[in-house]
């Protein structure tokens, strides 16, 4: 498996790519094996994300999931910097209950990348799986120009 990191704001982040795809983002990580193409792509995008230079990801990405889990994502990735959506508002798009949509959201596993952070409870801010929790979703809305939200 290779894997490349960097340090962010956020900690530590790295990519996984298997197969000529970015598979999975970790936390706290370190870099192992041999660093492909896509993986400087990719640390080459993240880096420019978080300084402020990016707004959109271009990478070839291949999470594992069961379709529903690949629908709700493809959902995600559709939702523009700075803003947000409800889980109920994807919930209707899949003709699905929002908790399933809440399940997938927390099961992605390229966070940040495939914007899991832009979805939102109608009544709050929802959880965040990745590493921080809450803490984490809300410094990168706020990032994202989303901080709106959080008065």
């Amino acid at each position: 498996m290779n894997i490349a990191a960097t340090r962010t704001p956020l900690g530590r982040i790295g990519l996984v790519e298997e197969g000529g795809a970015i598979t999975r983002l970790l936390w706290n990580a370190e870099s192992s094996g041999f660093r492909s193409d896509v993986l400087k792509e990719g640390l080459r995008q993240l880096e420019a994300f978080f300084n402020g230079g990016l707004h959109t990801f271009n990478l070839p990405l291949a999470p594992a999931g069961t379709d529903f889990q690949k629908a709700v994502w493809d959902r995600l990735l559709a939702i523009p910097y700075g803003a947000t959506r409800t889980y109920g508002d994807l919930a209707l798009s899949l003709a699905s209950p929002a908790r399933p949509v809440a399940g997938a959201c927390g099961a992605n596993p390229i966070p940040i990348i495939i914007p899991c952070h832009r979805v939102v409870a109608a009544d709050g801010l929802g959880g965040y799986s990745g590493e921080g929790g809450i803490e984490t979703k809300i410094w990168l809305l706020k990032h994202e120009g989303a901080a709106s939200l959080l008065i």
